[in-house]
């Protein structure tokens, strides 16, 4: 969530600044600002809505020359969105931007006001700003350090300090690089807001303060000065281009295919490289959002076909659920960035009983990655649009190919090598689904003007159908709820009414029979159904077919139709489809 991104150098910083928050803007935000610096004098200019508006408002004035400068998009937490919530803050001799909450911030506020400091806005944030220039003096690391420990909560912060020329940042729980150029460095919440400068970068560890110059950067922790890797990425400056689709969500679907060769090539060629599941007696998976929903088809399958005990969680309840190690367990976390606040927390809580963690993450430096016991990394690239496409599908493949291995390990696959054979069929199967636009065009027609819609299903169907319900509420913005079909009758089907869409996802052969009768009971109340299936349907105008594959596999050739038809509908209802309102795509906070 939020957005940051610092310059110190040669350049002026103030195209460096809005372009590194437009590569930032998938985050999610409902306000931007910039704070320039020229020795002491310091301007800020904000603005609400979109960085449009901030650049706007920057070319019809006139800004001060500098080197010097930190941004930042915010998504609203404490304060509506406004002009004066939106950062920079600043206070007596400090301006800074944060990203995350500080859970202490109205006991620190009323100490604060009791010693005379007057705060100009509702966010937890100015008070971070007005404790650091309590404590400031001379020393801009040592303030920053004293204020810290009296701050309870996650940031990331970048500072710009009256009476100090340079660039200062810190840490915790929230995500913050260094990227390293040729006499200039820059402060980000994501390479990506900074690739077009350099791909070299250090990551900020917890409690890590960063004293950057143009020429140097000092990493201190307590007081000692640390020595830091230099990573480079192999991200690509074209990664962050349309490529002429209309929407990055688009381009991303149409990169599954791509994606999901690169992710399973190794495991196909050599699957002891995957994790041994069966030295474990009972598997937790946890995540968030849609992830989770991968883990609830990764739990299907593991149950179905591995004979493996599984429990599954979203991850801010099982951060608070008392939790019984009594068995030899493995916590499965799942996530796109491995920033994840509440998996992040699942995670440490795992490790504090001692029990092993295995990640399915994409970001590779991400704090997931670097905690987890084991980790597999899909290779999704970046994903820009907010709602999650390709990931997803990677997620879902890497939970079969497990599913898969744990029961040929067990001796309950039948023949084996067809199972990978169909595995290897996959990229090109899923762009044989995604080419027949033409039919989820037709389908986002007869249902865009809807305002509640239904998504059912059984077993793995039910898990498939919970994404795709988020999907089409993400872009769309239309109210929808995915049900297991059987639980229809114990009260929802009330809710049924003439002409109302109804997805039925129907793969599972051992209880098609009855998701058919669930049908029949919603078409008999006037529900005009649409049917995702892997065969063809009888009298049933709104349909769609996918080839038919392994169990492990099917899903993974449904939910492509589902984000392209939650696509061409909110592209009907004229929705900002790459970022939704009130959602972000890292949600670094609880």
């Amino acid at each position: 969530m939020c957005g940051i991104i610092g310059y110190i150098g040669e350049k002026n910083p103030v195209d460096i600044l809005i372009n590194g928050l437009k590569s930032l803007e998938y985050r999610g935000y409902d306000s931007a600002g910039i704070a320039l610096k020229n020795n002491d004098q310091i301007e800020v200019i904000k603005s609400i809505g979109k960085i449009v508006n901030l650049e706007e408002k920057i070319k019809n004035m006139e800004v001060i020359p500098s080197n010097l400068g930190i941004a930042h998009t915010r998504w609203a937490t404490h304060g509506k969105p406004s002009e004066k919530n939106a950062h920079p803050h600043t206070i007596g001799k400090i301006t800074l931007v944060h990203n995350g909450i500080i859970e202490n911030a109205e006991e620190l506020r009323e100490k604060l006001k009791k010693a005379g400091v007057t705060f100009n806005s509702e966010t937890d944030t100015e008070v971070v700003a007005a404790l650091i220039n309590k404590y400031y003096e001379k020393n801009p690391v040592e303030a920053i350090d004293k204020a810290l420990k009296e701050v309870k909560g996650s940031y990331a912060l970048g500072i710009l300090f009256q009476g100090d020329n340079d660039l200062y940042a810190v840490r915790k729980d929230s995500p913050l690089i260094v990227g390293l150029g040729k006499e200039e460095n820059f402060i980000a919440s994501d390479i990506a807001a900074i690739i077009d400068y350099t791909n070299k970068y250090i990551l900020l560890e917890e409690g890590e303060i960063a004293h950057i110059t143009k020429d140097k950067v000092e990493v201190t922790k307590d007081g000692k000065v640390v020595e830091k890797q230099v990573h480079e990425t192999d991200l690509e400056r074209a990664a962050k281009d349309k490529n002429g689709y209309d929407h990055y969500m688009l381009k991303e679907i149409m990169e599954e295919p791509v994606v999901l060769e690169k992710t399973f090539k190794p495991y196909l060629e050599q699957l002891d490289k995957l994790p041994d599941l069966t030295k474990y007696e009972e598997i937790h998976i946890v995540a968030c959002g849609s992830a989770m929903y991968a883990g609830m088809i990764g739990k299907t399958l593991l149950e179905e076909y591995a004979n493996t005990k599984v429990e599954i969680d979203v991850a801010s309840e099982y951060r608070y659920k008392n939790i019984i190690y009594d068995r030899k367990t493995l916590v499965i976390l799942i996530s796109q960035s491995g920033e994840t606040a509440d998996t992040i927390a699942a995670m440490r809580k795992a490790k504090e009983h001692n029990v092993e963690t295995l990640a399915i993450v994409n970001v590779k430096t991400s704090t997931i990655a670097r905690e987890s016991d084991e980790k597999i990394f899909i290779e999704a690239g970046p994903e820009i649009a907010v709602a999650t496409t390709k990931a997803y599908i990677l997620q879902v493949g890497i939970m079969a190919l497990l599913a898969y291995k744990t029961a040929l390990e067990k001796g309950l696959v039948k023949e084996e090598h067809k199972v990978l054979e169909e595995a290897e069929k996959l990229p090109r199967l899923i762009k044989e689904v995604l080419d027949r636009r033409e039919e989820y065009q037709k389908i986002a027609k007869e249902i865009y003007t809807s305002e509640d819609i239904f998504f059912i299903g059984r077993k793995i169907d039910y898990a498939t159908s919970m994404e795709g319900s988020l999907k089409l509420k993400e872009v769309s913005y239309i109210h929808s709820e995915a049900y297991q079909a059987g639980e229809l009758k114990h009260g929802t089907i009330s809710l049924i009414e003439d002409g109302m869409p109804v997805f039925a996802i129907v793969t599972d052969e051992t209880i098609k029979d009855k998701t058919v009768s669930n049908i029949e009971e919603v078409k008999s109340r006037g529900a005009k159904t649409i049917i995702i299936s892997n065969e063809t349907w009888q009298n049933q105008k709104l349909q769609v077919v996918v080839p038919k594959i392994s169990p492990y596999f099917q899903p993974i050739l449904i939910v492509p139709t589902l984000q392209l038809i939650a696509y061409e509908t909110a592209k009907l209802r004229g929705c900002d489809i790459d970022k939704p309102k009130n959602l972000a795509k890292s949600v670094t906070v609880e």
